[in-house]
Formats: C-alpha cells, structure tokens, sequence
C-alpha cells in the first residue's frame, strides 16, 4: 500500500513538472508554478525559508521522501531502473558500501563552487535543472514535433484546435550537456538504480544526512525475518545488508520494495524506538560542523536602481502592416543594388556585452542565483531566451540571456519573472516592465540601408515601444533613424525587424546593472509577433 501511495504520487508530481515545461500554448495553471518552487536548490537559492524547513521537516520525520516522491531526476532514475527490471527479469540488487568520501567531495566542491561564484557546477549537479534542461533540449522539440503532427491531421479535417510552430535548437552546447546528463544518469540507474542520488547528488548527500535522523524508518522485525535476502535484491538503493539486518538510512530512498517483496512481513515502516545507552555501550564521537548558507543575497527593490530622467515620449506610430510592406521593399532594394564605392564599407554587428533578461538586475544577481533549469526558456512565448555559453563567464554557463534572431522581447511579457523558482529573474509588474532597461540601443551608420541605399526605411522606428528609436531627416524626402538611449528598454524590436543584411545597422548592446528609466505621458502601442508571424 506505501509503495502504490509512492509511485501514484511521483508519477503526479513528475507529469506534471514535465508538462508544465512542455507547455506552451497554456493549458496549465500558473499556480503549478509551486511544483518548481518546493524543489531543494530553488528554495535553498531564494531564500524560501518556508519551504525549506517543509522539506528539513518532512525528512527528519518520514526519511528521504523529497528524492522518493519529490524530485523529477529520482522518478526518471526509478523509471529507467524498472525498464531494466523488464529487459532482464533476473536482474537482482545487492549491498554495497557506501561511498562516503566521494559523496562529501562533491558535496563540498559544489558548496565551495557556489561560494567562488562558479554556479555552473551548482546548475550542472543540481537534479531538478539537470531534469528541466533534459526536458527543455531533448523531449521539448518531439513534443512541438508531435504538436505539429496533430495539426496537420485535424486541419486536413477542418479542425483548427492546433497550430504550427516552428523548432529549432535553442543552444547546442546545453543540449549536449543535456543529453551527456540524460545518458550518465540513465546508465547509472540502468545498471545500479540510486547510483546517482547516493554518490553524486549534492541534495541526495544532504538529506541523507538528516535522514539518519528520521522519525519513521524502514525496519526489520527479527523474530520474523530469516534473513533470505530478497529485500536486499529489490534495494534499489543497495542499502540493506541482509545478513546483519542493517540498513544504511542515510541512502534509503524510502521506496517500500523491500517491504512489498518481504513475504514473512518481516520489514515495517514504523517509528523509530530509540534505544537506551548504558555504561557498555561504544558511543561513537562525532564533531559536528554548523555551516550557514554560503551567501547572503539581497532581495533588491527595483526602485533602488539608479534612475534616469528622460523626456516624453508622445508619438503614435503606424501600424505593423504598413512597416512590414516598408521592411520588405527595403530589404529587396537593398539585395538588387549594386555597391557603390564612395560610402564607408559595412561592419560586422559584434555585441560586447550580453543582454539578461528583465528582472535579472545584474550579472552578478543572474550568476549566484540561476541553476540553468531553463524554465524561462521553455515559457518564453517570444523565443528570445536562450542558453549562454561564455557570455557570462566560466561561472554562468547555460544561463539565460536575450537574443534577438527569432523574435524580442515583448513590451508586457513578463513570464520569465513569474516562473523562475530561484529569484534569479525576479518578478516584475507589467508598469516596472515597462520601466526596466536591460540594454542600449545602438546604431551603424554604415549599415542602414538609407544611408548604405538610399531607400526609405523606417522599420526599427515602427518597432520601437519608447520611441528610443526615431526617425530624423537626411536627404531629401528620406529619413534615417537617431537614438536616444536614455529612454531605450532593451527589448530588441528595432533589431530584429532591421532588414540589413548581412550586418544589422542597428542592434542592443547589454548593460552590466538594469536600470529603472522613467516616461512620462506614454502613447505605446505594443506590437506582439506570434508563432505565425504576425
């Protein structure tokens, strides 16, 4: 019955972690967003100190119930263990020592890795990241696969409750990474269940140590056991040593195999008696060492950041449809003309400083915070989230930052903030969104295709919410485009639509701190595209 409560629960909890990333189009609650929230290292990460005694308590009481139930990487272990049960029904665990000395090393080099500020081990061993970037990278594009799939097949029936959308790699450095954790951990469950959760996992270490503590625990009931060892071959965990009915509780999982396969009901999940010292007794000497969060972070206010007086903006703009028409004469212009010779030759757009994404407050924020799940960039419905490589540094591999290639940053999404369970990117309001500045616009002379073309234009002025972007005159009837950075927001509008080819004239460089920039009297119209492009 334990065992039937377990596997009913974990396979809820796993369905749903695994759908509420693949979800695009809605379907689930924002509330599942506490699924994401209750899990070791974000709640270690944010500070939540409510969940985080949940979880202490609910381990010093019931053992290791969070990687039993809880955590998405132990289910995947345990399903992959029992497709290796079904390939090889003679297949039979046994004891092992405990790996003590190599669980604490990687216990403490990742303590020590997040203290230097190199996250990037933290994310990379942390198993609800390592699962949301399995999730994100390898199962996300057969699920859009399988989406489009189904909307060719009820369209061809008139049916319409499905619609295209478009996969491509988000980063194939992440989805290496991804699948080089989904293939280790796997083989390790394959050939060994726990493996993983018991020599490797810094959180398994951690909660293995206050589950020795634990109030209800695995037990054997001497008088009815004849030490046959069938507990010890379904142990999952390879923690019981049948033949001195021992059972190393700093690795039980608390599965229940050993209790459903026990045929003398010679195992129960009771609370623990505990025995009385006497003056024979060896009392073992334990020096214990307290060891406080290795950071102390600063739930910033945004207000706090400095602020930049602008002027008004109060200029309507045209609507999308005739600013595409204009993109597009443009762009084909510019492919037909000829060179010419007397004007400066076109330069490479080459972005020195990363753009994070809003809510972030600054890199260093980003880096002591973010465990690369990559939930804001499955959420992200713009597709402008993606996976760093060394942008940020050794330390921020596989973190978010903002390009522009497919889409930007739309003038009132404010998903990415509402879904991190870290407080790397923190939530914002849509009015402070409006208000944060996470980049600068920057313009080419050389590469805009009026002076370059001398063709009308326009189209970064047309995208751009603050009008940071405006159109000035230059010769004749043409107008090129002027900056003003001090109102620009960073959203990458003006670049994403630039039809400059094969160099952007205009593009946004990053800041290192976000500001909050201030405009009065707003007439904005926000412009979204969506997967169709519209």
């Amino acid at each position: 019955m334990l065992k039937k409560i377990r596997v009913t629960l974990s396979v809820i909890i796993v369905f749903l972690i695994t759908f509420y990333f693949l979800d695009f189009r809605g379907f689930l609650p924002d509330s599942l967003t506490f699924l994401t929230e209750i899990q070791f290292i974000p709640a270690l990460l944010s500070l939540n100190v409510i969940i985080l005694l949940s979880l202490i308590l609910l381990t010093l009481l019931f053992g290791r119930a969070y990687c039993s139930s809880i955590c998405p990487m132990g289910v995947y272990q345990d399903f992959t263990a029992w497709l290796s049960k079904k390939f090889n029904k003679k297949k039979r665990y046994r004891f092992s020592k405990a790996k003590n000395i190599l669980r604490w090393s990687v216990l403490s080099a990742t303590v020590i890795a997040f203290i230097v500020g190199f996250n990037f081990l933290v994310g990379l061993l942390d198993p609800y990241g390592a699962y949301g970037r399995m999730v994100t990278h390898l199962f996300r594009p057969g699920y859009l696969a399988g989406n489009n799939l189904l909307e060719t097949i009820f369209t061809s029936f008139g049916n319409y409750s499905f619609y295209k959308v478009s996969i491509y790699t988000l980063s194939v450095s992440s989805m290496i990474i991804s699948l080089i954790t989904l293939l280790v951990i796997g083989y390790m469950a394959w050939r060994g269940g726990r493996t993983y959760c018991n020599t490797i996992c810094p959180v398994g270490t951690t909660l293995g140590f206050l589950s020795k503590f634990s109030l209800f625990r695995v037990q054997f009931v001497d008088e009815k056991c004849n030490m046959c060892g069938l507990c010890s071959m379904k142990c999952k965990a390879s923690c019981i040593d049948s033949k001195k009915k021992e059972i190393d509780y700093s690795r039980c999982v608390t599965c229940f195999n050993c209790i459903e396969v026990c045929n003398r009901e010679a195992m129960k999940y009771k609370i623990v008696k505990r025995k009385k010292k006497t003056l024979t007794d060896a009392v073992p000497a334990y020096t214990y060492v307290k060891e406080g969060l290795p950071l102390e972070f600063t739930n910033h206010n945004k207000t706090e950041l400095p602020k930049i007086a602008v002027k008004t903006v109060n200029e309507s703009k045209r609507r999308f449809l005739s600013a595409s028409l204009v993109t597009g004469l443009a762009a084909g212009k510019l492919l037909a003309q000829q060179i010419s010779g007397d004007i400066l030759p076109k330069r490479e757009l080459k972005r020195q400083t990363p753009i994070a994404p809003p809510g972030a407050l600054s890199f260093d924020h980003l880096r002591e915070k973010c465990i690369s799940c990559h939930l804001c960039v499955s959420k992200c419905p713009s597709r402008v989230i993606k996976p760093a490589l060394l942008e940020y540094g050794l330390g921020g591999i596989m973190q978010p930052k903002l390009y522009f290639d497919r889409g930007f940053c739309n003038y009132d999404c404010t998903i990415c903030g509402d879904v991190c369970p870290t407080g790397a990117i923190l939530p914002l309001s849509v009015e402070e969104k409006n208000h944060t500045q996470m980049g600068q616009v920057q313009f080419i002379l050389e590469n805009c295709i009026v002076y370059y073309d001398e063709t009308s234009c326009g189209a970064c002025s047309e995208h751009c919410p603050t009008q940071a972007v405006h159109m000035v005159p230059y010769k004749g009837h043409l107008t090129i485009p002027e900056t003003d950075i001090s109102i620009c927001v960073g959203c990458g509008g003006c670049e994403y639509v630039c039809p400059a080819i094969p160099f952007k004239a205009i593009y946004v460089e990053g800041i290192d701190t976000q500001n909050i920039i201030e405009i009065e009297n707003e007439e904005i119209e926000e412009i979204v595209i969506d997967d169709f492009g519209f």
